[in-house]
């Protein structure tokens, strides 16, 4: 075989492997998210009242801002 087709395949296969492992990287991550939601002010409100305590708007948005800092 030629060297310029060794290398025209080699490029072919990094392309074909490079686009299949984006969709499946894209797919897993929708199917992750799917069934582990990120958290909101709702779960956040749900959380505090299982604990007993009555959430504030202003405790709740300091707790969402929190772990917006800490990403």
């Amino acid at each position: 075989m030629s060297t310029g087709i060794v290398v025209l395949i080699a490029i072919i296969a990094l392309v074909i492997g490079a686009v299949g492992g984006f969709f499946l990287a894209r797919k897993y991550m929708q199917d992750y998210l799917k069934k582990n939601p990120p958290v909101n002010e709702d779960m956040l409100r749900m959380m505090m009242m299982s604990m007993g305590q009555k959430p504030s708007e202003k405790k709740i948005r300091q707790m969402m801002q929190q772990m917006k800092n800490q990403k």
